[in-house]
């Protein structure tokens, strides 16, 4: 994936949600067209979502916002866990950090901070699970909801194994933390290897790029990784979701199966599934007019938002 040309975003701004501050920022030179707001995958910063992507959403009417989870990029970052190894979060009984509800509220924070009543929303990975829980929580507030490479985000536990390819698991808990920038580099294309479609050919000189201009640590962070998958939801089934919705997913994904986004259309009344071919668990630039096409045909179709809640 692309990093970001400082020129093309605004300053970074900030929200609040309680004590955890979230650092997010709005493609610079657009005033006029429908919000959008971007949320990123585990453990990862903003600047993982291609720039390209962003200006070709920004030119089909999007005003485009991305933000930095809690736990990632220049949001705040939690005190230390037990947990430490994100796969076994995933099956802990509860999270010890905070909750999948203080995510949905996080992306609420930046809408408000934005001066945004409501917004699309374009969730990636860990992403998508929360943008579903943001149009659980907060309908009256979502526009529109496009999930990406997801599991159900009511899933936990065992539920959710059986939506994971554990070979793809296996390698990750393989890769070496890096402690020097050689290293951090190294392991920056490695996990995008790992992401890429087996039936495309890997750009390793593309990724090597992206891995020397956006000095993620979150990609390695694995404690900060634990406390995000850690978290847990506590509302309604995704059944409940009554806002128009997208479901995407690469039909080559190496970690996250389709069945995951089969399952979560099937349980989201009148979404539309679309799987993309030779794409993994990434946003590969072959597949970026599809999505945006997808993406605004939604907006165009969307029902009007429910009545705000009273009271």
């Amino acid at each position: 994936m692309s990093t970001s040309s400082a020129h093309l975003w605004s300053p970074v701004r900030w929200a609040a949600n309680g004590a955890v501050r979230l650092a997010f920022d709005q493609l610079a030179g657009e005033t006029d067209g429908e919000p959008l707001l971007l949320v990123t995958g585990l453990g990862v910063n903003r600047l993982w979502i291609p720039d390209g992507l962003c200006r070709m959403l920004a030119a089909q009417g999007f005003l485009v916002a991305r933000y930095d989870q809690r736990d990632g990029g220049e949001s705040t970052h939690l005190a230390p866990t037990a947990t430490g190894n994100p796969f076994t979060a995933l099956f802990a009984r509860r999270g010890e950090a905070y909750t999948a509800e203080d995510m949905a509220d996080d992306a609420v924070a930046v809408m408000d901070a934005l001066g945004w009543r409501s917004a699309h929303l374009l969730g990636v990975s860990l992403g998508g699970a929360v943008a579903q829980r943001v149009a659980l929580r907060h309908p009256h507030r979502v526009r529109t909801l496009t999930t990406m490479a997801a599991v159900p985000a009511d899933a936990a536990g065992l539920r959710t194994l059986r939506y994971l390819r554990m070979r793809t698991l296996a390698a990750f808990a393989r890769l070496r933390l890096p402690d020097t920038p050689d290293r951090a580099v190294a392991a920056g294309i490695a996990v995008s290897r790992l992401l890429a479609s087996p039936n495309r050919s890997f750009d390793e000189r593309a990724a090597r790029a992206a891995a020397e201009r956006n000095a993620d640590s979150g990609v390695h962070d694995r404690q900060a990784q634990s406390r995000q998958i850690g978290a847990q939801w506590h509302g309604p089934p995704i059944r409940a979701i009554t806002r128009p919705t997208l479901v995407l997913h690469g039909a080559d994904d190496p970690l996250i199966k389709p069945s995951a986004a089969r399952a979560i259309a099937s349980r989201i009344r009148d979404s539309r599934l679309v799987l993309l071919p030779h794409v993994g668990h990434e946003l590969p630039e072959t597949a970026w007019a599809g999505l945006v096409a997808e993406v605004r045909g939604l907006a165009d179709s969307a029902r009007p938002l429910p009545s705000p809640p009273t009271g």
